[in-house]
């Protein structure tokens, strides 16, 4: 069954970007973007930009019936994805597949608790350097969207059916056999690079070079990878080498998502990283003093908003 009609619920930086790019390969009405009318009449009259290029969505509100989205993709931040659950279910067929490209650890499994695992395919986006700023997104590296099957060595139809939407809409995509590896590797990454930038107020630039917020960043990842020894995800050092190489790529002047909140004062995500890390170091008797000056630290620093 080929991919035709795709939602998405989300239009911050990566539901602009992904958005963008599938209005210009797709007809408009087989796009739709999902928002409650008050963001609508926000989107309509400011307009959304994309690299200085103003986009052309379909917008549904969630109350409107439409026919089942074949891919729909969550692009919200962590706090935002009960509400989004609800909001997408006119939107969940028997046959659409469900794409999370949230930051963490445990998207997946909360939006199955309501629409079931089957055609829920694990997702990680990584390295891509959009920053918003408003209405405006910039970015230089679009990155890509890597998904699969958590269990090792198999890949579904499902993945097959995205893979080959993604061949047709010239969108940027791997497969990996080994999701669990992969998003635990992208999870260590932002445990590193979201809270260590937000800390030191820099950017990417700033834990690219050798210094203290890079020696941060890299003890924080180490703490994860302790960790997922004891979850029976068993990252490395060379999965950490990986994730630094991909960090290499990104614009040097842009900011992770975490950063860019607490600039414009808005609460983090703060709880989704550092938080796990704190919770899951006490489950498993595992030292994670890092993460817990990062986390008391983004804490300070959000109690002055």
């Amino acid at each position: 069954m080929k991919i035709k009609k795709v939602s998405i619920i989300g239009l911050g930086a990566l539901g602009i970007l992904f958005g963008h790019h599938l209005s210009k390969k797709m007809p408009n009405a087989d796009l739709r973007i999902i928002a409650d009318a008050a963001r609508i009449k926000r989107y309509e009259q400011d307009h959304v930009y994309c690299n200085d290029e103003q986009c052309v969505f379909n917008y549904l509100t969630p109350d409107e019936r439409v026919e089942p989205a074949d891919l729909l993709i969550f692009t919200v931040k962590y706090d935002g994805l009960k509400d989004a659950i609800q909001a997408v279910k006119n939107h969940v067929g028997e046959q659409t597949i469900i794409l999370s490209a949230l930051n963490g650890i445990s998207s997946e499994a909360i939006i199955g608790q309501t629409y079931g695992m089957e055609n829920i395919l694990y997702c990680v986006a990584q390295g891509m350097d959009a920053v918003k700023e408003g209405n405006q997104l910039t970015y230089d590296n679009m990155g890509m969207l890597c998904f699969g099957d958590w269990e090792s060595g198999v890949v579904t139809e499902n993945a097959e059916r995205v893979a080959a939407f993604f061949e047709e809409i010239d969108f940027p995509y791997e497969i990996d056999q080994n999701m669990g590896k992969r998003q635990w590797g992208k999870f260590m990454l932002n445990v590193g690079v979201n809270q260590t930038v937000a800390v030191y107020e820099g950017n990417y630039g700033e834990v690219q070079s050798e210094g203290q917020a890079r020696e941060t960043m890299i003890a924080a990842m180490k703490e994860v990878i302790a960790i997922s020894e004891k979850e029976g995800i068993h990252l490395t050092e060379t999965d950490l080498d990986y994730w630094l190489r991909v960090l290499a790529t990104l614009n040097s002047e842009g900011k992770p998502s975490m950063a860019q909140d607490m600039e414009a004062r808005r609460f983090s995500e703060i709880e989704l990283f550092a938080g796990t890390v704190l919770k899951l170091g006490e489950k498993y008797g595992v030292s994670t003093p890092i993460n817990k000056k990062l986390y008391d630290r983004v804490t300070e620093m959000e109690s002055q908003f």
